[in-house]
């Protein structure tokens, strides 16, 4: 059994579990590592954002993906009803007026989603963009 194998891109020989699985390959892996594999697909990406972007919307239109959309949504307020509440009351806040959105409080970008750290003081939020409220919940 091949316990390691070499990526015909980067030329490292790593062990075969940095290696996607490919039933069409005689060892069972693909040829490429798994980290230039996913820097192959960001480089694409990011030469192809605008087509890519396209792409996304036309398939989120699709049935099937707003019947998963709503069914999704459903079971995120169902989880956890105080979320589910605080992000309505957030919502309502800045229609009203009486919550004005900030630009991110780490970067200053100005498109922010309301974070709440307690869930129960619903308009106690820190505004972070979507890329520094992602960055956040992966390290917290």
């Amino acid at each position: 059994m091949v316990r390691s194998k070499q990526c015909f891109k980067c030329k490292t020989v790593k062990p075969i579990n940095e290696f996607y699985k490919h039933s069409r390959m005689a060892d069972g892996h693909l040829n490429k590592c798994i980290e230039c594999a996913k820097s192959d697909v960001r480089s694409h990406r990011e030469k192809n954002i605008d087509r890519i972007r396209e792409y996304d919307r036309q398939r989120a239109k699709a049935d099937s993906r707003i019947k998963l959309s709503i069914e999704l949504h459903r079971r995120w307020r169902a989880e956890d009803s105080r979320r589910a509440k605080a992000h309505s009351s957030v919502a309502r806040a800045i229609k009203s007026g009486a919550l004005v959105r900030m630009p991110c409080e780490s970067c200053e970008r100005p498109d922010t989603h309301a974070h709440h750290d307690d869930y129960d003081q619903p308009l106690k939020v820190r505004w972070l963009c979507p890329v520094c409220h992602s960055k956040y919940h992966h390290e917290h």
